[in-house]
Formats: structure tokens, C-alpha cells, sequence
């Protein structure tokens, strides 16, 4: 019988499914290649304050865009991003990594080519459809492309596996920061800022090197397992071997749980990756230069990508809500600590405990992927992971709202800027409180919600019956 042109195409899952021998170790470097680049997002900071001078050059004009109205650019980009991924999910599932990883490349390449021209022509609907909506979308296509694979070539690492891709995220703002603002400095002149030049040369370098990664991509076969692989050892029964279907998973109560921790970390962590180079010039006040600012945001990238791995990585020996335990609780007392840092002129540990913070604000991100595989199995894991990742869109809604509005607030009554994130940290405390108790009861899936043989089809013999042998 012969096969359809479909399963001959460049996408195809065909195509792209590995043949007997294929070593494993080559897909993460696949996906690092996708998410350095889309890892940008967290260092879009370093353009606020040029853009605020895009007409002045050299101060703030009358008609230049305020923090408050760029703020939303990196809103809309990470809602668009949960919203994206959420959809992008089950779609992942049928087409496979190599045609969402090109989607995900055009949509995100694209958004700094359409913002570049909004940068030229002073209008900042453009910024917020070009990287916010368009480059958002490719933001949650491209998260979301590698991870389902990964975790089905490594059941046996799966904290280590999703650790590896997703550190790129966390790790791409280390290199989009220097390499953003040397461009912007490269184009600079008396009559331009230089960031629409530095778009486009962004945008095309992404571009490139994300496809670079949906060509070396590949999936396992049907039933494919590693070589003398056994069942992980469960960790107080919070490790599945069955599944659930992605509709089921919305309707139990454990994935609001882990989606209700996950949105309080993300709005307490996201807010101040999103002003992290304002917050520290202002709260250190003319000790704290913009290159070191630039500095302070690769530093917190480089906790952000180094968390992703080593947090993910300790899950697999310490159980992934444990390990969100320890992300919820120890937060919330850095954030109690750090206004006092700030107060007492403390530049080292400020730096110290915003770095520790955004490790495990990545790493609860690199965790998710593995927490939720061992709550409803691995099947529909893409769809249901895309799904959760709605708490990112929340949390990147409220963060930053949360920071810039509260502290627009306080200085237009007289607090100095270098106090005026002061009550926003006690906030952001409270509201891990709030996902410590969430993480608290989440339990395992009831039976009532696994998956037949039947219902599994083919998975049910083939990728079923290696897990568990």
C-alpha cells in the first residue's frame, strides 16, 4: 500500500522519527537551539529605557513612550505566550516538534521585523502586535515544541531531560542582553537610539538559528524505550504509570492546584525580570551604572538558566512537589529580606538573593513539565503542559502590572524610587504564601480519570507496555 505525499513532507512526523540507534543525547542541543533564542523575552528590559527616548535621544520628549505604556509590550508577549502554548498543545501532538519549531521561528522572528518598523514610525501598536502578539505566539509555540519530546526520549531523567531545553530559556536573556545593547550602541546616533536596527538584526539571527534546531530535531519511535530502562522508583506515590487525557486533566483538581502555584511564582518572579535594569539603577541610586544594570539582567538570566537545570535535575531525587515546596517557601523569605537590602545600600546581596529568586522562579517552569508527566502520565503531556502554561499569561499580566503601576503610584505621592518597590516585595511574599498552600494539596490522580487500554489505541501497546516493563 503506498504512503500518502503527506508522510514523505519536511514536517511529517515520518520524517522525523528517529531509526534504530539514534542517540538520544542529540535532541537537547536541538532544543537549546530554540529556546536560547526565544529566552530574549527576559532580557527586554535593556530596550525600556532606550525607548523612552526614541524622540529625545538624549532625555525623555514630551511625546516619548512612558514605562508604564512599554511595560505592556512584554505583558501582552508573555499572556500571548500562555495563551499560545495552551492552543499550540494538542496541535503539537499531531504535527510533531520539527513544523511547530519553524512556526514558532517565523512568528518570533517576524515580531522584531513588524516592531522595528513601529520603532521607525513611533507607533507603539505595532510594538505590541509585532513582539507582543506575533512574537508571543512564537514565544508559546516554540516553549512548548521540545519538551513533550524530550521527556518521551528520557523517561528515565525526567527533572534532567526538560531541565536541559529549558534552562536555554531562562539562559538566552545571558546573551541577548550584552548582544542587545553592543547593537544598540553600534547604531546609535545623534538622530536615533539604534533599537529598530538592533530588531531586525535580532530578528534574522533568531530566525536563522531556531530552524537550525527544527532540522536536528527528531522524535522517538512507538514503544522505543532506553536500553535496559526500568520503571523510576516512586516518591510517595506521587509518580503515575497511567494516563490522562488532556480534557480529563482540566477537570481535576490537581492540575488547578499546580496551575494556581505556578501563576503566584510566575507574578512574583516576572515582575521584576521585567524592570530588573530600572529597579536596581533605582534603588541603588547613581551607584549603579546602566552597563552594570545590563549586568544585573545577565546575572539574574544566568540564575534564571543555571535554576532551570539544577532545580529540575534535584527533583528527579527529591520529588517534584517537594522541590516546589522549597521554591514557595524560600522565596517568600528572600522577598521579606530584599527591601532591606535595598535600604541598607547592599548591592551584593541584593543581587545575591534576586538571583537565588529567578533560579527558582526558571526552575519551577523546568519542573512543571516532569511534575505534571508524573501526575497524568506522559500521552497527552504536550497538550496538557501547553495547557498549564495559561499560569504564565496570568502571572506575566499581574507582575508586571503589579511593579509598574505600584510604583508609579508611590512616587507620584513623594516616595523616594529608591524605596518605591518596597510594599511590592511584601506583596509578592504574600502571594507565596498563598502557592505554598496550593502545592500542599495537590495529590495523586484519582483512578476514575485514567485511561483504558482501549482508549490509549496504540500508545496502550506500544509506549504503555514499555514503561512498564
Amino acid at each position: 500500500m503506498g504512503t500518502t505525499s503527506s508522510e514523505h513532507s519536511f514536517f511529517s512526523r515520518e520524517r522525523i522519527t528517529a531509526k534504530p540507534g539514534f542517540n538520544r543525547w542529540l535532541v537537547p542541543p536541538a532544543a537549546l537551539a530554540v529556546h536560547l533564542c526565544i529566552g530574549e523575552a527576559y532580557a527586554f528590559s535593556v530596550f525600556n529605557g532606550p525607548l523612552t527616548k526614541v524622540i529625545g535621544i538624549t532625555h525623555s520628549a514630551t511625546d516619548d513612550w512612558r514605562l508604564t505604556t512599554l511595560g505592556w509590550i512584554f505583558s501582552i508577549a508573555i499572556t500571548v505566550l500562555g495563551c499560545s502554548a495552551a492552543i499550540a498543545g494538542k496541535w503539537l501532538e499531531e504535527v510533531g516538534p520539527r513544523k511547530a519549531m519553524f512556526v514558532a521561528a517565523c512568528c518570533f522572528g517576524g515580531g522584531f521585523l513588524v516592531s522595528a518598523v513601529g520603532v521607525w514610525i513611533h507607533q507603539i501598536w505595532l510594538l505590541y502586535l509585532g513582539y507582543g502578539v506575533l512574537g508571543g505566539v512564537g514565544l508559546g509555540i516554540g516553549y512548548v515544541s521540545p519538551v513533550s519530546t524530550l521527556i518521551k526520549w528520557f523517561p528515565d531523567k525526567r527533572g534532567m531531560a526538560t531541565g536541559l531545553a529549558i534552562m536555554g530559556f531562562g539562559g538566552g536573556a545571558f546573551i541577548a542582553s550584552p548582544l542587545s545593547v553592543g547593537l544598540m550602541s553600534h547604531f546609535e546616533s545623534s538622530t536615533s537610539m539604534g533599537v529598530a536596527q538592533t530588531f531586525i538584526v535580532m530578528g534574522v539571527l533568531y530566525f536563522i538559528s531556531m530552524n537550525i534546531g527544527a532540522l536536528a530535531v527528531r522524535i522517538p519511535a512507538p514503544g522505543w524505550k532506553p536500553e535496559g530502562w526500568t520503571a523510576p522508583e516512586v516518591k510517595g506515590g506521587m509518580i503515575s504509570r497511567h494516563h490522562v487525557h488532556l480534557d480529563t486533566a482540566l477537570k481535576t483538581p490537581q492540575f488547578w492546584l499546580v496551575w494556581a502555584a505556578l501563576t503566584l511564582n510566575v507574578t512574583a518572579g516576572i515582575g521584576v525580570i521585567e524592570q530588573a535594569s530600572v529597579m536596581i539603577q533605582e534603588s541603588f541610586k547613581g551607584a549603579v551604572t546602566i552597563a552594570a544594570a545590563a549586568g544585573f539582567v545577565g546575572l539574574l538570566s544566568l540564575g534564571n538558566m543555571m535554576g532551570r537545570f539544577l532545580w529540575s535535575y534535584a527533583s528527579d531525587f527529591v520529588g517534584r512537589k517537594n522541590t516546589y515546596f522549597i521554591f514557595l517557601a524560600l522565596g517568600t523569605v528572600l522577598y521579606l529580606l530584599v527591601p532591606s537590602m535595598g535600604a541598607s545600600g547592599n548591592v551584593t546581596l541584593f543581587v545575591l538573593f534576586y538571583v537565588i529568586i529567578i533560579s527558582m522562579y526558571g526552575g519551577s517552569f523546568s519542573t512543571l513539565p516532569a511534575y505534571l508527566a508524573d501526575l497524568f502520565g506522559t500521552r497527552y503531556v504536550g497538550g496538557i503542559h501547553g495547557r498549564a502554561l495559561t499560569a504564565w499569561a496570568a502571572g506575566g499580566l499581574l507582575g508586571p502590572t503589579l511593579v509598574n503601576y505600584i510604583r508609579q503610584y508611590q512616587v507620584a505621592h513623594g516616595v523616594p524610587p529608591s524605596q518605591a518597590y518596597t510594599d511590592t516585595m511584601y506583596i509578592m511574599a504574600g502571594l507565596l504564601v498563598v502557592g505554598f498552600i496550593c502545592n500542599y494539596f495537590v495529590r495523586p490522580v484519582s483512578p476514575e480519570h485514567h485511561m483504558t487500554k482501549e482508549q490509549l489505541g496504540d500508545y496502550g501497546t506500544a509506549t504503555l507496555a514499555a514503561e512498564q516493563h
